[in-house]
């Protein structure tokens, strides 16, 4: 912890830096993206094949399958998927199909349950996949069992965070793929959290969404009475851990670090400065002084939508009816800001992008976390091997 901490003081050293002479983390160039990324349905599909149904994504918090028995059933870009955990305590995730004539199994939502039931012809599974039996097996002729499992997908768990591949087969190791931001979730311990709620808002293209969370440029002219009354506009530092990024945002209040121990400053989150932690490529994590407001990114059904699932976890859950209400309070206000402001404006930008006003965006250097962020889209998509490999600062 006291790495860590050395870690998030000299992030707040720069950031006070950059109030203080009104300056930025930059990159060494401005970027030109081609608008045709944000609309063409062949790179759409292109990203939905090599980025989402090949990297892990971030499906589900430890708390919302606490208990032995639990499980979450979710559509993923049209994906049935289900994750469940079993009696050893693992984590699991299937699709969310019966092996019989493709019914879906479990129903979308969370519960408990130690095998699932198809509502068609009643095939029962159990919650490590295994077909448990066969309605009238009597009637229905021989088969083989063991090859009419539910298809498991790859799943791992750690930080308080389940990771699933939407394809079959392929390797997956949380904690690796996490990288240096495995520490961060590490030490916030949000296996201990209590789980709220969640909410879903409708976007643009999950790049126009994505470069949202990426910058603080946009502070002052399009959260003027929210976050602007918090954070400086353009005031930020970028950390890159492989394709993640810990974005830091100064408040306002961050000159009163100077009054403290260098020692104490790497302790100061909320006090002074913000994170944003990004798990690439659909997850944005941030930490409030009372709550934690987690997006999950989802692209489509076309490439000019998305759907972000918002979810609020807090340290403790209050004891009282009027402290949940409080906390939906709380949850509404927090996600009205980013429907009302960031998205609204998101699907606007959208509108511009298929006008034919332009044939490019352009990133400045201000810029660096969203510039970090295409490269990265770019170097999965090659399927050549020839884009290097990117980093944050050059």
């Amino acid at each position: 912890m006291t790495e860590l901490y050395d870690k998030y003081a000299r992030a707040a050293e720069r950031m006070l830096h950059f109030v203080e002479t009104k300056t930025t983390d930059m990159a060494s160039e401005t970027m030109r993206v081609p608008v045709a990324d944000y609309l063409s349905e062949e790179r759409f599909e292109a990203e939905i094949a090599r980025i989402f149904k090949r990297l892990p994504l971030m499906l589900a918090l430890t708390i919302e399958l606490p208990q032995v028995n639990d499980y979450k059933a979710m559509e993923v870009m049209g994906l049935p998927v289900l994750i469940t955990r079993g009696k050893d305590g693992k984590a699991r995730a299937f699709l969310n199909v019966c092996k019989h004539r493709a019914m879906h199994l479990a129903k979308e939502g969370k519960g408990n349950c130690k095998a699932f039931a198809c509502q068609y012809h009643g095939w029962t599974y159990s919650n490590e996949g295994k077909l448990m039996g066969i309605a009238e097996a009597s009637t229905f002729g021989d088969v083989d069992r063991s090859t009419l499992n539910m298809t498991e997908l790859p799943c791992d768990e750690a930080a308080g965070l389940i990771f699933v591949i939407l394809t079959p087969d392929l390797p997956i190791n949380a904690v690796e793929w996490m990288g240096g931001m495995y520490e961060d979730f590490a030490a916030l311990k949000l296996e201990t959290w209590y789980y709220h709620k969640s909410k879903a808002m409708k976007g643009a293209n999950w790049k126009v969404a994505y470069d949202g969370y990426l910058e603080g440029y946009h502070f002052q002219a399009a959260h003027t009475n929210t976050v602007a009354t918090r954070s400086p506009s353009n005031r930020a530092n970028y950390e890159g851990f492989g394709p993640h990024i810990r974005l830091g945002f100064p408040q306002n209040s961050i000159t009163r670090l100077a009054d403290l121990p260098r020692e104490e400053w790497g302790r100061q989150e909320n006090k002074g400065y913000d994170f944003i932690r990004m798990l690439f490529p659909n997850m944005s994590f941030f930490l409030a002084p009372e709550m934690g407001q987690l997006a999950q990114l989802f692209p489509g059904p076309k490439a000019n939508q998305n759907t972000t699932v918002m979810n609020y976890i807090f340290p403790v859950k209050p004891e009282t009816e009027e402290g949940l209400a409080a906390l939906d309070q709380m949850c509404d206000f927090f996600f009205d800001v980013v429907e009302e402001e960031d998205y609204f404006l998101g699907l606007k930008v959208q509108n511009g992008l298929e006008s034919g006003a332009m044939t490019h965006q352009t990133f400045g250097r201000n810029e660096p976390g969203n510039q970090f962020f295409h490269k990265w889209v770019a170097y999965y998509l090659d399927e050549s091997g020839k884009t290097p490999m990117p980093v944050m600062k050059e």
